[in-house]
């Protein structure tokens, strides 16, 4: 690093299939750290949500422009100096490495790890998302689980929200220390 340059604040991102609970433990993660929260869904083109609410699996084309615009927001989160905590399922390392990459290697992952059925029964369950529960054999078809990857902490989802949230957060502390991956759960 060079002398009288500051380093960019930690970016985190919230990642894993849909109904994992990325939005509620990432507004939480980012509550307890005095950082940020974006909901990464918001960041969707409608070409995106519309075949998402017609039961139609985006393909990379689809989600490449995505994830250049959450790329965008940590980019400038980080030239404001502010922290932040964004929700995105990132399923590919591509994916993952896109992000790396836009943030300048700054960037931690929260994996939600969880069984097909859980994540089934929490998407039958909610209420007004456009993601409807025929994707998410899509989904975890197309997941590559972030297995070794640098900076990942991975949290098992069938703890309670508060639960899932200390984990997170004590993931992310261990890592400012030594770095690597840090299974939780």
């Amino acid at each position: 690093m060079e002398l009288g340059k500051k380093t960019p604040p930690l970016a985190v991102v919230v990642m894993g299939v849909s109904g994992c609970g990325k939005s509620s433990v990432g507004a939480r993660v980012a509550a307890q750290n005095g950082m940020l929260f974006l909901e990464g869904d918001q960041l969707h083109p409608a070409g995106n949500v519309e075949k998402m609410v017609q039961g139609i699996p985006l393909a990379d084309d689809d989600r490449l422009p995505w994830l250049d615009r959450i790329g965008e927001e940590i980019r400038t989160a980080q030239e404001t100096s502010l922290g932040l905590v964004i929700s995105c399922s990132v399923l590919k390392r591509s994916y993952r490495d896109r992000l790396r990459q836009a943030a300048d290697g700054h960037l931690a992952f929260i994996f939600l790890d969880g069984s097909r059925d859980l994540l089934l029964s929490r998407m039958q369950a909610r209420q007004g998302h456009f993601m409807p529960a025929s994707l998410l054999d899509s989904q975890l078809q197309t997941l590559e689980p972030p297995t070794g990857e640098a900076n990942v902490v991975t949290v098992a989802i069938d703890n309670a929200l508060d639960d899932i949230v200390a984990l997170a957060c004590q993931g992310l502390s261990g890592m400012a220390v030594k770095g690597g991956v840090y299974h939780a759960g």
